[in-house]
């Protein structure tokens, strides 16, 4: 779960630059919060990200525990190139790992959480 300042600009970003789609989403008037379900597919055959807004924050502080999410893909620099185009900010660019083959890239979300993209073995160039 990922607490986000503006719900539908994160909505945005998760569907229109990553791919991902909108499952579901609810609200609680009582508790004041919004609830956002996203994935490429529904459980259990896929992982879904929810997504919180609490009405009236804006931000949060990210803080030092939280690393990042990763996310398989078939090909890390096409992707890449895909979500510059969509307008993401591609953080670092596709590449091998440090020490390694293993083809990663970064992305930052509009909150600013970061997002890893690890290119499957199977397809690496």
């Amino acid at each position: 779960m990922l607490r986000v300042g503006n719900l539908q600009r994160s909505i945005d970003f998760y569907t229109h630059v990553l791919g991902m789609q909108l499952l579901r989403q609810s609200e609680n008037q009582d508790y004041k919060y919004t609830l956002a379900f996203l994935g490429y597919g529904k459980n259990p055959d896929h992982a879904e990200l929810e997504l919180t807004y609490n009405w009236g924050v804006e931000s949060y502080q990210l803080g030092t525990a939280y690393g990042h999410i990763a996310l398989g893909v078939p090909d890390a620099y096409a992707a890449c190139e895909k979500i510059r185009a969509a307008g993401g900010n591609v953080t670092r660019a596709a590449g091998p790992v440090k020490g390694g083959t293993t083809v990663i890239a970064f992305v930052t979300d509009p909150d600013g959480y970061k997002i890893e993209l690890i290119q499957r073995a199977e397809t690496a160039r």
